[in-house]
């Protein structure tokens, strides 16, 4: 009898104690799982002590705290830089500022799609979208360093928590590869008949056809590009019709503005033409005479310009991170930085590109099948076709060539001998590129690569030939470097095609847009 209220006491002691001890627990289980992450200091710091810590019992509960955490943490980033305008000292600052609040919305828009209930996604597609915000995240602190301004601004932009959350994400998903389930036909679901009819169509009927037409010469429902896009409503397919004539148009399409299609009339015919640059107070990513958010993208018959010219440096004729945008018989004309494939799913079919430096660059999942290459003649007598910007192992992006043609535009021609030519270089880390069954005509130099600076990536980037032809197609006097590779089996090769790479049979099929699957 005397024993019992020792133990009355011990058992209330104990009731107190298990709240403590399971928090330990769900602690240390956390830790357990952040230790696997690549960062885990801030994977602790973040979720440790986080409402959802007690929820974590496998893999799928943790990768879904560590989503919302970032989230959160992005959702924080954006309000944060918001509150920073007020701080710009100048219009350089303000420029690099504004491209900020642009992509920390469209990296909130990306997270909320990996966590919305009513849309699951697959891993494949969390991998896409968690890699399109980690590649915003990257592109806002660039805008301030290629500017040389707002060093002051950097350290209060939150971008370095939401970056290695980011990465832990994208290391624990690990979904590279579109799932066997993808399906011809399945997605998207907005191609309607008439759409497919007007990509189609040598001559389509465009005026009758389309949703609105832009005409110079009055005899449209609009002037300019820019008013046809201002005035579409509803989520639907909106097709604009722009008739022939040189558009001098800076256009800016919002995330919000989804399933636009721009129809031309043809290559050097329905032309847009700006001049912004580097060198003229731009950001790259703002300099583009074209610029794409809005997913779902559609162009054709169009030439994108930019005639800032190669004097000023990073000057973008079009930008594009639509995902699932489609580009049919367009051409892209500048000199550095012509094409940005920024981010997201991309497909180019019988385009042409032309450039100098760095001419198609960006961190998309982008193929290009069946276009045309052409590298003009640069002031500095160095010319890269491409420089790809993955900055992380795990995001699922590169840019791949297939059966295209790399050719010297008609200024390069005769003076090749004095132009080095480089398929590429690598922008970022673990920068990614292959050219597949590809002519290489006799400009690309015989090494093919070039260096960055130093030995940087050389040994982590991923530099692929598969049956090249063409008398630049040689790999007898390549690189040496760890990452380059001679593809010769194919089925190496095949994951890089418009089946695998960008999930393109689920697709491409509606819009009626030719393309190969495989190889």
């Amino acid at each position: 009898m005397t024993t019992f209220p020792f133990f009355a006491t011990l058992i209330s002691y104990l009731v107190l104690l298990l709240p403590l001890v399971a928090y330990g627990y769900n602690k240390l289980d956390i830790t357990s799982w952040c230790d696997q992450t690549p960062h885990p200091e801030s994977c602790n710091y973040f979720l440790a002590n986080n409402q959802y810590s007690g929820q974590v019992k496998q893999k799928s509960d943790f990768i879904k705290a560590l989503l919302k955490v970032t989230l959160e943490r992005a959702q924080h980033a954006e309000s944060n830089t918001r509150g920073l305008g007020l701080k710009c000292r100048n219009k350089r600052e303000k420029a690099a500022w504004e491209d900020c609040i642009e992509l920390y919305e469209n990296t909130v828009e990306r997270l909320n799609m990996t966590v919305d209930p009513h849309k699951p996604c697959n891993q494949y597609e969390m991998q896409t979208w968690l890699s399109t915000a980690l590649t915003n995240v990257e592109t806002c602190i660039a805008g301030f360093r290629e500017l040389g301004v707002g060093g002051y601004l950097l350290p209060l932009l939150s971008s370095n928590d939401v970056s290695s959350l980011i990465k832990n994400t994208l290391a624990m998903n690990k979904g590279g590869s579109p799932p066997s389930s993808y399906k011809k036909g399945g997605f998207p679901t907005w191609v309607k008949p008439g759409d497919r009819k007007l990509l189609q169509s040598s001559k389509p009927e465009a005026s009758q056809q389309a949703n609105v037409v832009v005409a110079q010469d009055g005899s449209g429902n609009y002037k300019t590009i820019g008013e046809a896009i201002a005035a579409k409503s509803g989520s639907g397919r909106y097709v604009i019709y722009v008739k022939a004539g040189t558009y001098k148009e800076n256009i800016q399409i919002g995330a919000k503005s989804k399933n636009i299609m721009l129809l031309g009339d043809g290559i050097g015919k329905t032309i847009i033409t700006g001049s912004k640059s580097v060198g003229g107070g731009a950001t790259t990513f703002n300099s583009a005479t074209v610029g794409i958010l809005g997913d779902g993208f559609i162009g054709r018959g169009i030439t994108f310009r930019n005639t800032a010219g190669p004097q000023n440096h990073q000057a973008v004729a079009l930008r594009s991170g639509s995902d699932l945008s489609m580009f049919y018989q367009c051409s892209f004309e500048g000199y550095q930085d012509t094409l940005y494939v920024h981010s997201d799913r991309q497909f180019y079919r019988e385009c042409n590109i032309y450039g100098t430096v760095d001419f198609i660059f960006g961190n998309a999942a982008v193929v290009f099948q069946n276009c045309n290459i052409y590298a003009r003649n640069p002031p500095n007598k160095m010319n890269t076709v491409t420089a790809q910007g993955r900055s992380d192992p795990n995001q699922n992006t590169g840019i791949s060539i297939i059966n295209c043609r790399v050719m010297a535009a008609s200024d390069l021609k005769g003076a090749t001998g004095s132009v080095k030519t480089y398929l590429g270089r690598p922008w970022h880390q673990y920068s990614r590129t292959v050219f597949m069954k590809t002519f290489l005509d006799g400009l690309v130099d015989p090494t093919g690569w070039m260096p960055w600076s130093g030995n940087f990536a050389l040994n982590t980037l991923y530099y692929g030939e598969y049956m090249n032809t063409g008398p630049g197609s040689s790999t007898a006097k390549r690189v040496s470097w760890k990452g380059y590779r001679v593809i010769t089996s194919a089925t190496e090769a095949a994951k890089f095609t418009v089946g695998n790479f960008i999930a393109g049979g689920a697709w491409l099929p509606a819009t009626k847009v030719p393309f190969t699957p495989g190889l």
